[in-house]
């Protein structure tokens, strides 16, 4: 059996042109040599499979070149790679050191080459400062790692450092495609770009796939063979959700949902995808961004054809819910149902933009009338206008009253009542011969925000207006100041127990006065008399019944510099005393008593 080679060292560079996607760091090097201008000590740092031991190789072999050699002269004895992960040690260090100091039997320079050089032991790395800082003319030391920052400061202070970089999808697919037809395999585009994005910017973990994907499925490399080999979802699972989305159709979205977790695909990796392709298609919006795109041809016409079908608003709401749903998936007891509730959600968002609350022209349809057999009546627009001229003229007719020789009230409404809307106002009327019973409304609770209670409210003052009471047929008792002030506290009390907190501590606080046959108050500040005008139709209400005069008035007036009423402590009450008796003092200090 023939020996087999793996594509990634067949196909390792030998020459800076062969590295992929290193272009800016090879042509420094290249000048740097060129000039005689190259540092003694150098770090190339950057993730796997990016090139770092290939350039350092390809250095070494450089630098040692003069013209005159066998082009596949090596140079092997000159260099030394060491790698630091199982020679870690002070010893291996001073070994090292040793052998810097013995000058090279061929080519100039002897180049030593220390691979996942941040493995080194604290000692180690203090070990080698001195050697690193100042090394002999003809000794070079390439540094490599992957983790930089586990690296002293000392030892970077004394490197030249060159961050190599990820290999981009695009680089790596078109590297593909020469290895592809070296060996003389044929690869759709399709299929090698989605080898390239599998290996998350690492050439060599690229080259490693297309072998495994080669092993299974021969010569002939499909992207079917591809995303059923490597297990991954390719892009027509997501645009098939994407369009079930857009249609609304949640039952077959969750089937779909549930086909992808059957063949094994977690959850949490299917929707940060589709936050992924949602990302895709808000690209492909706007025609200066398309280059942001890193797929083929072909699916960035599919790209394309489905971001016609979806609103920019749609797709950033869709990456707000996909991107929540991702930070919350670790966290989740039930993760399947939180992707499924993520997903009725996108396919609700064309649903909650496209619907109007009460967009049903009929409370009741007309089929249901049909059904009955019922014929709807159809009002003519003349019938219309006579009805509503017939229910202004009733309005306008004012209830008169009887006179009478004896007026005794009965179920008088205070406003609180009447605000309320929950009983029946009625004037009752008695006279030796007869009794009349007048109904001024007969009012129905409903909804302080429908169009039915603002209608009923505004009847309401209508009514209040067109009645009009004489007022000499109204009782007019006389009352002094202290009973005025009883029923004054008597209706803060009963608003106190209401649940209005702030109108029943406002009575009890501010007590009027009588001057003048008015009933006077003076409020510190103007928030206070706009409340209490607020209550005022109730309380005089209230003050008619109870002190039998419905010629009461009240006069409200704002004085800003007037005292205020604070609540003493009981520190506050105990000083006040002291002032008026210090023996009170002498008494709690002899009895030891606490205020």
């Amino acid at each position: 059996m023939e020996h087999f080679i793996v594509s990634a060292r067949k196909y390792r560079p030998q020459t800076f042109d062969d590295v992929v996607g290193q272009r800016a760091i090879t042509n420094t090097l290249l000048n740097a040599i060129d000039n005689h201008h190259l540092a003694q000590a150098l770090l190339f740092t950057g993730p796997r499979g990016v090139g770092k031991t290939s350039c350092a190789r390809i250095l070494a072999k450089k630098i040692n070149q003069d013209g005159n050699e066998d082009p596949n002269e090596d140079f092997a004895f000159n260099i030394f790679e060491l790698d630091a992960a199982s020679n870690n040690s002070v010893d291996d260090i001073r070994s090292l050191i040793d052998q810097v100091r013995i000058p090279p039997q061929v080519g100039k320079y002897k180049v030593y080459i220390i691979d996942e050089v941040h493995m080194l032991s604290q000692a180690a790395f203090n070990a080698f400062l001195k050697t690193l800082e100042e090394p002999p003319k003809h000794a070079i030391f390439i540094l490599a790692t992957t983790e930089k920052h586990k690296i002293i400061p000392t030892i970077l202070s004394r490197c030249q450092i060159f961050d190599f970089k990820r290999i981009t999808v695009t680089d790596a697919k078109n590297h593909l495609v020469k290895v592809a037809l070296q060996e003389g395999i044929t690869a759709d585009e399709e299929a090698l770009h989605i080898i390239a994005q599998k290996a998350d910017g690492a050439m060599r973990d690229a080259l490693s796939i297309f072998d495994r994907v080669v092993s299974f499925s021969g010569k002939n490399l499909t992207r079917q063979a591809v995303t059923e080999n490597l297990n991954v979802l390719d892009y027509e699972t997501y645009f098939k959700a994407t369009n079930l989305i857009l249609e609304n159709n949640i039952p077959q979205l969750l089937l779909e949902f549930n086909t992808i977790l059957s063949q094994g695909f977690d959850g949490h990796h299917f929707i940060a995808g589709l936050a992924s392709h949602f990302r895709d298609l808000l690209v492909c919006k706007t025609p200066d961004t398309i280059s942001l795109l890193e797929v083929g041809k072909q699916t960035k016409k599919k790209y394309f054809e489905q971001s016609q079908k979806a609103s920019r608003a749609f797709l950033i709401k869709g990456i707000e819910l996909a991107n929540d749903c991702d930070l919350k998936y670790k966290t989740s007891r039930n993760q399947r149902l939180l992707v499924e509730l993520c997903l009725m959600q996108l396919a609700s968002i064309l649903l909650q933009d496209g619907e109007k609350k009460n967009d049903r022209p009929f409370i009741i349809p007309p089929t249901y009338f049909i059904e009955k057999g019922i014929t709807p009546i159809k009002i003519s627009p003349e019938s219309k206008e006579n009805a509503i001229s017939k229910i202004e003229k009733e309005k306008q007719v004012e209830t008169p009253l009887q006179p009478q020789e004896k007026t005794i009230p009965v179920n008088e409404t205070s406003s609180s009542t009447i605000a309320e809307d929950k009983t029946v106002t009625k004037i009752e009327t008695e006279t030796e011969t007869e009794k009349k019973t007048i109904t001024l409304a007969n009012q129905r609770k409903t909804s302080g925000l429908s169009l039915s209670s603002i209608r009923a409210k505004k009847e309401h003052q209508e009514r209040k207006e067109e009645i009009v009471v004489d007022p000499k047929n109204l009782p007019k008792e006389a009352f002094n100041e202290v009973q005025m002030q009883e029923a004054w506290l008597e209706y803060g009390k009963i608003q106190d127990k209401k649940g209005e907190r702030i109108i029943g501590s406002m009575f009890a606080m501010n007590t009027p006065t009588l001057q003048e046959g008015k009933i006077t108050l003076e409020l510190p500040n103007q928030s206070m008399k706009v409340d209490l005008e607020a209550a005022q139709s109730g309380l005089l209400q209230f003050l008619y019944q109870k002190l039998q005069n419905y010629s009461i008035e009240i006069n409200i007036t704002v004085n800003e510099e007037a005292s205020k009423k604070y609540a003493f402590t009981p520190q506050d009450k105990y000083n006040k005393l002291k002032e008026k008796n210090p023996l009170i003092d002498k008494l709690r200090s002899s009895f030891d008593l606490d205020i």
